[in-house]
């Protein structure tokens, strides 16, 4: 990435995805099972730091990460320490939003990492940071804060996108993947993302307005009724805090979401592309729902793992989140799997089992645990959204006159729009 690359990525970071405000801190951290940002990140810590400054940022903090900390944990630790996590960082972040301040995390991480350790151990590990970040996941699912997630390349997440490249080639490779998935490589990249964005907001509001009681899904291997809670809200990129501050939470993003009614979920769905969790690969998977709840599942690879993701909690084997998102996304079209969430979830429509977003519930970031639940919302100590959009995905909005209308076919959009 280029000095000016570099600069167009930092100023979309600090003026698009967290539209940073005068006097707020930003605190610039990694994924959650990490804690820190990678290293090989720093490039783009620092160029979002010179961003922050020169949008009036009162301070600009870095929590660094180092992934050899926990292979050594791993090779080293006694088996019955992977329940201890960070004693004071939960706590420092919550603290962070809890003073109107920004988070941006950084993922420049190696999808492989834990790979060959123990499963158990990595699961334990999994679930006991989960329940430790709960309160910091419940603050970014009120939007008490603006805050948003980018990306970095590291050799090892490059070499496992391009495996068939040579070493020297990966990392470029992966820089050039992300620079057109983020519209950096146009005229005017803060422009096309307001482009981007309106026509976004655009599929959001035709959804909103046509008030659907539920999603019909079909495709092979999927027959699938959602519902939708009463008032739920569709939302796109784009968001307000509390406070009213607009931000992006994801670059790139190419959906429109909302809620999922946590006992009006039945039929099976069929995954359409692997899924990377916990430093492993579970692919071929399907779900059955019945009322809500996964009954059963199957997976060619890693059903293990599934596993141990639908039964973390009571609320880890039924949906939080319906997203949308064309087959033609950019991101689709590159034909890759990127083994990162950020990435993947955007190339296809997925769901998400696992904790539901308060905001796209109407009033919902001021509904405690028990009237959330009562108007259909999900509680657990995941998210995790996985992919089941393909070119053969048809989506249907189904009214509450039962009127049925067309939402996607082919997985591309139904109506119009921009």
């Amino acid at each position: 990435m280029n000095a000016q690359t570099l600069r167009d990525y930092s100023q979309l970071a600090v003026k698009v995805a967290l539209n940073l405000q005068r006097g707020q801190r930003l605190l610039v951290v990694g994924p959650l099972a990490n804690s820190g940002v990678s290293l090989d990140a720093a490039p783009v810590v620092r160029g979002v730091a010179a961003a922050a400054y020169e949008a009036g940022a009162s301070l600009v903090e870095a929590i660094w990460g180092d992934e050899g900390l926990q292979t050594i944990r791993f090779k080293h630790a006694s088996s019955d320490s992977f329940g201890e996590v960070s004693a004071w960082l939960p706590s420092a972040l919550v603290e962070h939003v809890d003073g109107g301040h920004a988070v941006l995390s950084i993922y420049a991480n190696d999808p492989d990492l834990l790979k060959d350790e123990i499963p158990d151990r990595v699961g334990t590990l999994q679930r006991e940071t989960s329940r430790a970040f709960g309160r910091f996941r419940e603050h970014i699912s009120r939007n008490e804060t603006n805050w948003a997630v980018i990306a970095a390349p590291s050799p090892s997440w490059a070499a496992r996108v391009f495996p068939g490249l040579a070493t020297d080639q990966q990392v470029m490779r992966l820089w050039e993947t992300i620079v057109h998935v983020c519209r950096l490589d146009l005229p005017d990249p803060l422009d096309a993302w307001e482009r981007h964005l309106r026509g976004l907001a655009e599929r959001a509001a035709h959804l909103n307005e046509r008030r659907y009681t539920a999603l019909k899904y079909r495709g092979p291997g999927t027959d699938l009724h959602v519902g939708l809670p009463d008032e739920h809200l569709w939302v796109s990129g784009r968001t307000p805090t509390v406070a009213g501050i607009v931000f992006t939470a994801n670059v790139p993003t190419e959906e429109v979401f909302t809620i999922a009614h946590k006992d009006l979920v039945h039929g099976v769905v069929r995954s359409t592309k692997p899924l990377s969790y916990g430093s492993r690969l579970i692919e071929g998977f399907g779900l059955r729902f019945e009322a809500g709840r996964v009954v059963s599942f199957s997976a060619d690879t890693g059903e293990a793992v599934l596993r141990q993701l639908v039964e973390t909690d009571d609320g880890a084997g039924r949906l939080g989140e319906v997203a949308l998102v064309p087959h033609s996304s950019p991101i689709s079209q590159s034909g890759l799997l990127f083994y990162n969430s950020l990435f993947d979830e955007n190339a296809a429509s997925h769901l998400a089992v696992g904790s539901a977003y308060q905001f796209t519930l109407s009033g919902g970031g001021d509904m405690d645990a028990a009237a959330f639940a009562a108007a259909g919302g999900n509680r657990s100590a995941v998210h995790v959204d996985f992919m089941i959009g393909s070119a053969d995905l048809d989506v249907d909005g189904l009214r509450r006159d039962g009127a049925i209308e067309p939402v996607m076919r082919q997985g591309e959009w139904a109506f119009g729009g921009s």
